[in-house]
């Protein structure tokens, strides 16, 4: 064999190899895209409640606490914190009166953030947002103080920004339900508790059904919730 048809048949080696490889190349290339096409497709879209992340204010002792009443603040769980009346002239909370449960998503105007005597321990003292409403003081415990540590936990509380304004994307007739304090059909489970407040779940063993018991101010409601969303309402 001459070294000229050596030299045509090495090309023609390379040439296929190069052919060979360039479609096994754009075989790859079709299944990853179909394989993305079919994940967008089947994938429910990115819920955007997850993309929001209210400010919070990180209060560690009197004075960072205090910062609480530069703004506005908002009850995050409805029907799980008790206020009591307070005493402006003697600066003393009631603590034997319970005076009721904030509503969820109740607006607050916190006057001022004070210490008291803690009625359980001599050795502890509240940490109260003063706040008032139709006329009379009242106040809520919001941490405490041992010595000259603190632990203030407002931020697990309150909103510092309208929650209208958090979840503004969220559709007209949901944020009517949940000014009127009603559950619909369809509402996820972080809607409920801004309309309902606090709830308690039950065990399950199925991730995508989820029941929830909610007090709801004496008026209890049960919502079983079918992929996130409100399925089953009894109650209220």
């Amino acid at each position: 064999m001459t070294s000229e048809a050596k030299r045509k048949i090495q090309l023609v080696l390379v040439v296929a190899i190069v052919a060979a490889g360039l479609r096994a190349g754009y075989v790859v290339y079709k299944r990853h895209a179909n394989t993305v096409k079919e994940a967008k497709q089947q994938a429910p879209p990115l819920n955007p409640d997850y993309y929001v992340i209210p400010k919070k204010l990180y209060p560690y002792d009197l004075k960072s606490a205090k910062q609480l009443t530069l703004q506005p603040v908002w009850v995050r769980e409805g029907y799980r914190f008790t206020y009591y009346p307070y005493d402006q002239a003697r600066h003393r909370t009631d603590f034997a009166h319970e005076a009721g449960l904030l509503l969820p998503i109740q607006e607050l105007e916190i006057k001022d953030v004070v210490t008291d005597i803690s009625p359980h321990s001599a050795h502890l003292r509240q940490v109260m947002a003063m706040f008032e409403m139709d006329g009379k003081s009242y106040a809520l415990p919001i941490g405490s103080q041992t010595g000259d540590s603190y632990q203030i936990y407002s931020d697990e509380m309150f909103f510092i920004q309208d929650p209208r304004e958090l979840y503004k994307h969220w559709p007209a007739d949901v944020w009517a339900s949940i000014e009127q304090h009603q559950i619909k059909p369809g509402m996820n489970e972080f809607q409920a508790y801004f309309a309902i407040g606090m709830g308690i779940p039950e065990r399950s063993n199925d991730p995508a059904v989820k029941t929830v018991h909610y007090p709801n101010g004496g008026k209890p409601v049960t919502i079983t919730f079918r992929d996130g969303k409100a399925a089953e309402i009894t109650g209220g």
